[in-house]
């Protein structure tokens, strides 16, 4: 299986799928939160399907801090992304939804609240599901986050950040364990002239990344 280049963005990309997939891009990674201004729409996810882009998706709102992360807010989060893959989207389900630990946290934090919070996202999708295989779930974070939390089954991916200060990042790269890397931002052409701000992205080499197209 080869790598596959992609990028992930806040900008809405519509309009830019051709010029992506002319520039060798084969998928994309957007968003599921709160935040509309920041969200794939159905719009959107056709678009970058059509002009034959994969799709990733990431739930990410405030996971900055250790505090953040508790049981009750990962069952909050996981609903919350469940509704917006199945029923906004039309995601299939054996897809992949990250949920962002967006910090460097300690093995304590893993440990604890980060643990909890995951916990908190599967039985919100197991309920949602109602007990039936849905949406696989990943993590994205620093290597000491990923590895730890696929090492214990509670992510069944994972999505490197480009921290590589963070715990555990540049032995996580340098080993390949991770489905999908993020490199360092850059700024490419779009369409019309645009100039779109984007993270590269590549999968690992054997494996899908839970990527899909609607």
């Amino acid at each position: 299986m080869p790598v596959l280049k992609g990028l992930d963005t806040t900008m809405e990309l519509t309009r830019h799928a051709r010029a992506l997939k002319e520039q060798g891009y084969a998928f994309a990674l957007r968003y599921y939160s709160h935040n509309a201004a920041k969200n794939l729409s159905l719009g959107e996810a056709r678009a970058l399907s059509q002009a034959g882009l994969a799709l990733g998706v990431v739930w990410e709102t405030s996971g900055t801090r250790a505090g953040f992360f508790t049981r009750a807010q990962g069952l909050a989060d996981g609903a919350a992304a469940f509704r917006m893959a199945r029923d906004v989207i039309g995601q299939p389900f054996g897809s992949a939804i990250y949920f962002a630990v967006d910090y460097d946290p300690t093995q304590a934090d893993l440990d604890g609240a980060v643990s909890n919070y995951f916990t908190g996202v599967h039985a919100a999708l197991y309920v949602a599901a109602e007990g039936k295989p849905s949406y696989r779930v990943g993590v994205y974070g620093s290597g000491l986050c990923c590895g730890t939390l696929v090492e214990r089954g509670q992510a069944a991916l994972s999505w490197l950040s480009q921290s590589t200060a963070f715990a555990g990042s540049r032995l996580y790269a340098e080993q390949k364990r991770y489905d999908i890397i993020q490199l360092l931002p850059v700024r490419i052409p779009g369409a019309d002239g645009v100039v779109l701000d984007i993270d590269p992205d590549a999968t690992h080499p054997d494996r899908d990344g839970g990527l899909f197209m609607v």
